[in-house]
């Protein structure tokens, strides 16, 4: 990749269920402005951004009245597209990223590779189907969305905990520390990471 490459993509998306618009660059500084009309996932995000050193953007109106469902699918869905844009031809990353966050009790881990093969394998399961008003499904159905529309493989795991808000909350760290390191330069690095010689 060239020194001066700037890694970052704005997308928006409107359908009769939500008007999503999101910015973010992969070499930040973990900047963000959040206003999803989930609270909850607006802490996730800040979380992923501030421990992925990403800066992001995301505004979204949504059908929240009914559930938080649509909304935060379709800011995977967008989120996801702005990964694989600012991604740009992925020469000279590392591709492989791997990630253990511990939150008090919690010990969570995110394998990532930017394979353009998506995939997710999700080993989580939490103690309560609830945290606040947030359901615990949408995180599955948030990385599952992240994964296909990034078009990369994705593993998480929850190896243990007994706090559903701790178990998420470290998700998001380790899935912002994963990507981070999947997605930084490989010093000496200038092809594609792949025998294949594409990605």
């Amino acid at each position: 990749m060239n020194e001066a490459t700037v890694r970052q993509a704005a997308i928006s998306r409107t359908t009769g269920e939500t008007d999503i618009r999101i910015s973010f660059s992969l070499d930040g500084t973990g900047q963000c402005n959040l206003q999803t009309g989930v609270p909850f996932l607006d802490h996730m995000l800040h979380l992923f951004a501030v421990h992925g050193k990403f800066d992001l953007d995301v505004h979204a109106n949504g059908d929240i009245e009914i559930d938080d469902h649509h909304t935060v699918e379709d800011i995977a869905i967008v989120l996801g597209g702005c990964l694989r844009q600012a991604l740009g031809d992925k020469k000279g990353i590392r591709r492989y990223g791997n990630a253990f966050v511990p939150m008090d009790e919690t010990l969570a881990q995110v394998v990532i590779d930017v394979s353009n093969r998506p995939h997710l394998e999700y080993r989580a399961e939490y103690p309560s189907m609830q945290t606040g008003r947030f359901q615990t499904e949408l995180v599955r159905e948030f990385l599952w969305k992240l994964a296909l529309e990034g078009r990369i493989t994705l593993h998480v795991i929850v190896h243990y905990g007994h706090n559903t808000h701790h178990m998420i909350e470290a998700i998001f760290k380790a899935l912002g520390r994963a990507l981070r390191e999947a997605a930084g330069i490989e010093p000496g690095m200038t092809g594609i990471p792949s025998s294949k010689g594409i990605l």
